[in-house]
């Protein structure tokens, strides 16, 4: 069974990435964005990113960044990932071979499935609000490629969208804050949980397997 990548993100400390890291996330997401609660300085996520122990993905998060902005960000966290929207990217200068994970939101027009790139992320119309993401539109989309749903996803509802959409994978942000920017291990845990125990039931009815 292909395992669900779970993406922990807006990480500020090193507990709550130590949380993500132990409830089994797959990577954890800094944010480069001043206006963001989570936002973190390059000296900040420099001290959290060295803590990120092998096998877990780092991805930094912007919004419309300036060149400088990257550059500061791409050198203290060294990401696997740089993920900000679509229409950043022509405009900014990459390291070669940076893989970037471009964001794409369903409150506007969507590439056709054949223009999306292999892996990418639909989110809703505000990242970090807890705005949720059209799941009817999600679901067209997942077949085209490793869909990444992000958007208002918690612990109560992060089964029904795995059930509907079939997401490569999902990328949780509010959802696991005591307050605002504030994130909680134990809501880590049982979404990461409620998450994986969902993504095996949708795993086993695709195989035909009656649960007992």
């Amino acid at each position: 069974m292909r395992r669900l990548w779970i993406k922990v993100c807006g990480l500020r400390t090193t507990d709550t990435l130590t949380a993500a890291v132990d409830a089994g996330a797959d990577a954890v997401g800094f944010v480069f964005h001043a206006a963001s609660p989570r936002h973190l300085a390059a000296a900040e996520a420099r001290v959290i990113a060295a803590a990120v122990p092998p096998g877990i993905e780092k991805v930094a998060v912007f919004l419309h960044p300036t060149q400088a902005e990257i550059d500061a960000a791409i050198d203290a966290v060294r990401p696997d990932w740089v993920q900000t929207d679509a229409a950043d990217l022509a405009g900014l200068r990459l390291p070669a071979g940076q893989r970037v994970l471009p964001v794409y939101r369903t409150d506007r027009s969507l590439p056709s499935q054949q223009d999306l790139p292999r892996r990418y992320l639909l989110e809703s119309g505000r990242s970090g609000a807890g705005e949720r993401a059209d799941w009817n539109e999600a679901a067209r989309l997942a077949a085209a490629g490793e869909l990444v749903l992000a958007g208002g996803l918690d612990v109560g509802n992060v089964a029904d969208a795995i059930a509907v959409v079939r997401p490569f994978g999902i990328d949780v942000s509010s959802g696991v804050e005591s307050t605002r920017g504030v994130k909680d291990a134990v809501l880590i845990r049982n979404f990461v949980n409620a998450a994986r125990a969902a993504h095996a039931r949708v795993a086993s009815s695709s195989l035909g397997v009656i649960e007992q």
